[in-house]
């Protein structure tokens, strides 16, 4: 995959993401998308007790390093009018975390590609309820 194939499928990853978001601890679509995605890599889905969000592996061995990305999306409305915007009235990624998620699983992709070049492990964290509001 070269670099614009890269980019494009990200892009749509993250559109996808942006049109349908979801407030903290209930995202389910997002969780399920990121699980599908992860699953087609072939990359390593660990368990987690969590209703939303993901942990995953790329290598094997010592070191570990983590790579974290948040994957809700706030309670405001968005009045973009971009061709990608919310879907859903009252709720947008106005933080970037569709961005945010969509790069994660961008560098995952290149990772599990490059995999039998690692040492050590990679952990990926998608964590659900950064943005809880108060």
């Amino acid at each position: 995959m070269n670099d614009q194939e890269l980019t494009t499928w990200m892009t749509a990853i993250r559109h996808r993401l942006h049109q349908q978001p979801e407030l903290a601890l209930h995202e389910i679509h997002t969780t399920a998308l990121i699980k599908q995605t992860l699953t087609q890599l072939g990359i390593r889905i660990l368990p987690y007790s969590g209703e939303t969000g993901v942990v995953a592996e790329i290598g094997h061995g010592e070191p570990t390093i983590a790579l974290r990305t948040d994957i809700d999306a706030l309670p405001l409305q968005e009045k973009s009018g971009l061709a990608y915007a919310s879907k859903v009235n009252g709720r947008m990624h106005a933080c970037g975390h569709d961005f945010h998620t969509a790069a994660l699983l961008g560098g995952a992709r290149l990772l599990k590609a490059h995999e039998a070049d690692l040492t050590g492990t990679v952990r990926l964290i998608f964590q659900p309820g950064e943005v809880v509001p108060s």
